[in-house]
Formats: structure tokens, sequence, C-alpha cells
């Protein structure tokens, strides 16, 4: 596959993780330099996660669960709607958040729950 094509694939799975999340005046991609969005696009978004050993609900929710290992709120708030958008079922996020805090701590599991709810409240 050629790099237009992968970046083609990454930017389509990325606009489909984004969609329906309102969009962070503060968070300017100016401040991404053109080559990292570049890459971010063409390989991360074109190319691993176009794998066909895990699909996409699976590769969803093992970022979230590094996301939430790592304590990277900022990330999480767009990756938890990506997994929404994805198919992946609120109680799953739930049941990853909770089986985290035993291996990485119970203070990363309490802001992720924070952050599930801020941006996937229960109700909806």
């Amino acid at each position: 596959m050629s790099d237009n094509e992968k970046r083609s694939k990454g930017i389509e799975l990325f606009k489909r993780i984004i969609e329906g999340q309102p969009r962070n005046p503060s968070s300017s991609r100016s401040s991404v330099p053109a080559d990292f969005s570049r890459y971010t696009m063409e390989h991360l978004f074109g190319d691993v996660w176009q794998g066909e050993e895990l699909d996409l609900q699976t590769r969803s929710l093992i970022t979230c669960t590094v996301l939430v290992s790592l304590n990277r709120e900022a990330e999480q708030r767009i990756h938890f709607p990506g997994a929404r958008n994805l198919g992946v079922e609120r109680e799953k996020l739930e049941a990853m958040i909770t089986h985290v805090a035993h291996y990485a701590g119970w203070p990363v599991a309490a802001s992720a729950f924070r952050v599930l709810g801020e941006v996937w409240p229960k109700d909806e």
C-alpha cells in the first residue's frame, strides 16, 4: 500500500474515531509539526490500526487500556468517545478500568472513571 493510500485510510479512520467530538480550540493543530501529523495518519492510523490480526474494537480497547494505565487524561478524552464510535460498550470500558486499577493503581482508575463520566455520561 502506498503512503497516500495509508494516509487516506488513516484520515478516514481518525475521522470515524473523533466523529461527534467537540473540537478543542486550545489544542491547535499548528502546534504539531506537519511531519508528526503525517506520520500519525500514515503510520499509526493508516498502518498500525489497519492490521488484520485485531479488529478495531479490540485495538480501541487496548489503546484505552494503555491510556488509563499511563494516566493520559487528554488522550482518554479522545479515545473513550472513539471507542464508543467504534462499537465498544461502556460496560467494557468500565470493566477494563476496574481491572487496570489493580495493576496501575487506584488513582489512575479514579481519574479514568471521572473522564469517562465527562465524555460519555451513563445516561447516554
